[in-house]
């Protein structure tokens, strides 16, 4: 996957009109490098020129000049209340969802929006560090989340904090302080709260991402490591906040830029490998088939990494002759998603061989990646891309099956 932030005003050019062009072409770059992306919309990013739609800014939408954050007066925080924003909002999230919902391109989408940064938080003006808490309300907090629920019901979603008025909610998290304020026990970090919210189980079907805290990322791969500790009680244990947390995907501008060499490019690799599903098929089966014509097939898979794979991408089953040439193909009922983290799952399938030459196949496995020239979701196998690049070899067998 790849990362982008984008602001409103990119697309939002007038009251109910919108402008794309922006947004797709990151997306298509993205896509023809048969990656998939994530993206963040804002409206306020510190040190960047207002994400506020012009018309809204001249309409008298109150904002708030600050200089936190290296902002020093450039972008403004809005009134996130203000109904003239709130339906702003209302319906960029619906032509969003309209145009983007299930986009073979996107991977996730975080909620962004309100907040610096599209974080949904305002520190230190939240009304703690500071008598004043400039971040939307409870109730327009919960008209974003339902607005976003509403619009995307196939693209999997992420908002950066777990609470109560979205554990419920079809939605996953980004915690974007990683292996900083991840572990539990000071009561805010990321785990403390979804502790709170009743949603340390909510990884097994929502996906949960963030960003390597920026201040360790030059570091934490060293060995040994010696990270600053950049907050008081904060921990950059790496392992154990992958492990808590289930995390799938984790920003990290430094290995982009300027990278890592040596050892800690072999960490962090070793690291970035650790993320999110590992599935591995460990054997299969072929026999004949309960009514004629038909063969039947079982693969037994495993999934040894922390999360579940959370697409539904469809599975095929394809047979492979002597001469190397693919001579059917087919789509099985079997669900990726279902293979949990520590289960073993035996997949089950009727195979229609009617009308296919009698002989040896080789029989190869892949999901589908909905992404025409996508990368191919792999198996933890040796034999992963073996017969053919993208698909898992299982193995030769008879068909139809004596």
């Amino acid at each position: 996957m790849e990362w982008f932030y984008l602001p409103v005003n990119a697309v939002v050019t007038g009251p109910g009109t919108y402008n794309w062009s922006a947004l797709d072409s990151q997306l298509n770059a993205i896509a023809a490098r048969g990656h998939q992306s994530v993206f963040r919309f804002y409206l306020d990013y510190p040190g960047r020129p207002s994400g506020v739609p012009a018309y809204l800014l001249n309409s008298g939408l109150a904002t708030r000049a600050y200089w936190d954050h290296g902002n020093n007066g450039i972008s403004v925080s809005p009134n996130y209340d203000d109904p003239r924003l709130l339906d702003a909002l209302d319906g960029f999230i619906a032509a969003l969802g309209s145009r983007y919902n299930g986009d073979a391109r996107i991977g996730f989408i975080q909620m962004g929006l309100l907040g610096f940064w599209g974080e949904w938080h305002t520190y230190p003006h939240d009304g703690w560090a500071s008598p004043e808490n400039w971040l939307a309300s409870a109730a327009s907090q919960q008209r974003v989340l339902q607005a976003y629920t509403k619009a995307f019901t196939r693209t999997k979603l992420q908002v950066r904090y777990p609470d109560a008025a979205n554990s419920s909610l079809a939605v996953g998290y980004h915690d974007d302080s990683f292996a900083v304020s991840t572990l539990p026990g000071t009561g805010w970090h990321f785990m403390d709260k979804m502790a709170q919210a009743g949603a340390t189980s909510k990884w097994l079907t929502q996906p949960v991402g963030g960003e390597l805290r920026p201040e360790i990322q030059h570091c934490i791969f060293d060995a040994p490591m010696l990270c600053p500790v950049v907050e008081s009680g904060a921990d950059n244990n790496f392992p154990d906040s992958v492990k808590a947390t289930h995390a799938s995907w984790l920003l990290n501008q430094h290995a982009f830029s300027p990278g890592y060499t040596g050892q800690s490019l072999s960490n962090a690799l070793a690291a970035s490998q650790s993320l999110g599903y590992r599935l591995q098929a460990t054997a299969f089966a072929v026999s004949r088939g309960t009514v004629s014509g038909q063969s039947d097939v079982s693969v037994t898979v495993r999934n040894v990494g922390v999360a579940p794979f959370y697409y539904d991408w469809p599975v095929q089953i394809a047979a492979v002759d002597a001469a190397g040439k693919t001579a059917r193909t087919w789509t099985t009922p079997w669900k990726l998603p279902a293979v949990k983290p520590g289960m073993t799952v035996q997949w089950k399938a009727p195979l229609s061989v009617s009308g296919l030459a009698p002989g040896y196949y080789t029989l190869l496995l892949r999901p589908v990646n909905p992404l025409a020239n996508g990368m191919p979701l792999r198996f933890a196998n040796a034999t992963q891309d073996q017969t053919k690049t993208g698909w898992l070899t299982l193995g030769r067998k008879y068909l139809p099956a004596p």
